[in-house]
């Protein structure tokens, strides 16, 4: 039986144990598609963003003994997306002085541009919200009766008829409900275990499907 992914709090207090292989796994699946984005976001070509990602986990494992979450210090996402946002300007600035000689001055302008273009901390929390719902929705699919996923996926995400679906399944229509129900919960607590903003995470992702 596959456990329940860790709480964002338990999560993190694992992290200074660098043995913790199972702790480190889950934090990189969770946040190296949001820092690979910043440095693309930077301007960063591919090869690039991919070194930056192992920067910032490099400088977690050196600095995340000091992380000390309160309120007026932050959450740990504001301090990593400090920490992504900072190993990105070192990042630049190699790229800078690697390339000054050739006379290009596309990092330079990177660079220049960085103070009033850099990534808005509001986006990689909401980057890091639809992360979370789509690691949640992997986990709980894994977990469910197939035709349970599919009752909730057709009407929840798909916005098609519960009286439909339920015909095409073969099944009642309460089964229908109690199966949205059912997987709701799930994925509400999933997400919940990875971030604090539970109901904004599931509600954004359905508008987004029913866009």
């Amino acid at each position: 039986m596959q456990m329940e992914p860790e709480t964002r709090e338990s999560l993190i207090a694992r992290l200074p144990d660098h043995t913790d292989r199972a702790a480190w796994y889950e934090f990189v699946e969770l946040y190296e598609p949001l820092i690979y984005g910043i440095g693309r976001r930077h301007g960063m070509q591919p090869a690039d963003a991919g070194d930056l990602v192992q920067d910032v986990l490099v400088a977690v494992a050196n600095s995340i003994e000091k992380f000390e979450p309160d309120s007026q210090r932050g959450r740990f996402r504001s301090w990593l997306f400090r920490v992504a946002r900072n190993q990105s300007l070192l990042r630049l600035r190699k790229l800078k002085h690697h390339v000054a000689g050739t006379g290009d001055s596309e990092v330079g302008r990177m660079l220049s541009n960085h103070a009033n273009n850099d990534p808005a901390e509001t986006e990689f929390d909401a980057a890091f919200r639809r992360r979370a719902f789509r690691w949640a929705a992997r986990r709980v699919r894994e977990n469910v009766n197939p035709k349970t996923w599919e009752a909730f996926s057709r009407t929840a995400i798909g916005g098609e008829s519960t009286q439909q679906v339920a015909k095409e399944l073969n099944i009642e229509v309460g089964a229908v409900y109690l199966s949205r129900s059912r997987v709701m919960a799930k994925l509400k607590r999933a997400v919940e275990n990875v971030s604090e903003e539970i109901s904004i995470a599931v509600a954004d992702q359905s508008e987004t499907h029913h866009a």
